[in-house]
């Protein structure tokens, strides 16, 4: 594999004629693990002089905010050097010249600002349900099981097992265990096809580590950000709202909330990321283990305008559907409310109305109408109308019609527009993940207080 990526960075070099194989924009473990897999595959399988080139669907800059791509890439000894990233290739310069060619993996829809490259697209192969009016008019292989990389590994196996070595063939079951939570039953995401080529990649190379170490250890990179900045924390997992010109950032970090306040700098990092991103508001819901592996759960609330960051305080303090059970927490500076929320079962999604509701009673305060919240990425245009309308932002500084490098939450599947990504097998998210941890912990204090009794 990795003779085979030093090769594709000379050929990017050359003024000549590739095949990409695109990831999804998430760049999720199983989108980076799949692109490379397949793309090694075509390349070893194809009698003529042809070119075929895995490419990352991020930035080079993004990587470091997925912890268990760079982790695995450790592991397995490749050189993240040698891994062709989305802002070092362009494919519209190359279509445009007639010299590309697309393969689509782990997502069979372009999103609109690669629209013109749908015409490329000469194969598709997909974990999740096709979307007729969008898929592109090419061969696609859609299969609805636990992890692209299956499929991937079904390719390589049925079509030229000789090719597979032991670096390939350990991202490849790394990335299905992940995909599949250890392949546990009670989860349900794993499939029979799954298990299957699990079950024979570890036939054919004995040495593979063991599920329950390469899945902790994978997850636990997953989780880690003690090696990001306070940006890179922030941006790792968020999603953003907006209301009548006011946006509202909501980042999930896994981390105990007072080590996070600790950190050198953080005031001022926290009105950068604020000044660069148009935030009026930023929202961090921090979540942890403690030693009694029982989940905890906290809030912080940043906003230098008073007002609105009372109002949203007092609204998430005084809610009872659902009640949050906030105990404020001390906080050194005057425009941060830190709080210990009680009721751990109170997600980030759940969260998103109460900050809505609480952007309403801001803007009926204010006598404003407050409009229909947006989701940043749904529908950017209108809420850009709104900006406009509002005249003016709370945080000063940066247009607010300038948008935002699109980085999908880790670990996602896919970021593509207009795809229902609800249906068939969703990916589990972290915070999915922490809840069902969550549940268990509580189900399993409540089994042992009533056998005490």
């Amino acid at each position: 594999m990795e003779d085979y990526l030093q090769g594709c960075r000379a050929a990017l070099q050359e003024s000549r004629p590739l095949h990409v194989v695109l990831g999804n924009e998430a760049c999720d473990l199983d989108s980076m693990v799949s692109a490379l897999a397949l793309a090694f595959y075509l390349a070893k399988t194809t009698e003529a002089e042809e070119v075929f080139v895995p490419v990352l669907n991020i930035n080079r800059a993004e990587l470091p905010l997925r912890g268990d791509n760079v982790f695995f890439l450790q592991k397995i000894n490749i050189p993240e050097s040698l891994l062709i990233f989305r802002d070092e290739i362009d494919l519209h310069a190359l279509h445009q010249a007639g010299q590309l060619t697309l393969i689509l993996v782990d997502h069979h829809v372009l999103p609109k600002s690669d629209a013109a490259l749908e015409e490329a697209v000469v194969e598709v192969l997909d974990h999740r349900p096709i979307e007729q009016k969008h898929c592109p008019p090419c061969h696609v292989c859609v299969e609805l099981v636990g992890s692209c990389a299956t499929l991937v590994t079904e390719r390589i196996l049925q079509g030229a097992p000789e090719i597979l070595d032991g670096q390939t063939a350990a991202l490849l079951h790394g990335t299905i265990i992940l995909d599949c939570v250890n392949m546990d039953v009670k989860v349900g995401k794993a499939t029979p096809k799954d298990s299957k080529y699990v079950e024979k990649l570890e036939a054919l190379f004995p040495d593979l580590p063991k599920r329950n170490d390469i899945f902790d250890s994978l997850q636990k990179a997953k989780f880690d950000v003690s090696g990001l900045t306070t940006e890179q924390m922030l941006r790792k997992d968020q999603k953003t709202i907006f209301r009548q010109g006011t946006k509202v950032a909501i980042s999930t970090i896994y981390m105990d909330l007072e080590a996070f306040l600790q950190r050198s700098g953080l005031i001022a990092d926290l009105h950068a990321f604020c000044q660069a991103h148009s935030c009026d508001v930023l929202v961090t819901m921090t979540i942890f283990f403690n030693t009694h592996n029982e989940p905890v759960r906290q809030l912080a609330i940043f906003c230098p305008h008073a007002a609105l960051r009372m109002t949203i305080c007092g609204v998430l303090e005084r809610s009872h559907s659902p009640s949050l059970k906030l105990t404020p927490a001390p906080s050194a500076h005057p425009h941060l409310q830190a709080y210990l929320q009680g009721n751990t079962q109170i997600s980030r999604k759940k969260l998103l109305p109460l900050l809505q509701e609480a952007l309403s009673a801001y803007f009926e305060s204010m006598q404003i109408p407050s409009g229909q919240p947006e989701t940043e990425g749904v529908c950017r245009e209108q809420a850009d109308r709104e900006l406009d309308r509002a005249g003016n932002s709370l945080v000063p500084g940066r247009s607010q019609d300038e948008e935002e490098p699109p980085l999908p939450p880790t670990p996602m599947n896919s970021l593509v527009d207009e795809c229902p990504l609800d249906q068939g097998l969703p990916k589990l998210s972290a915070e999915a993940i922490f809840e069902k941890c969550s549940q268990i912990s509580q189900s399993q204090s409540t089994t042992a207080s009533l056998s005490t009794k």
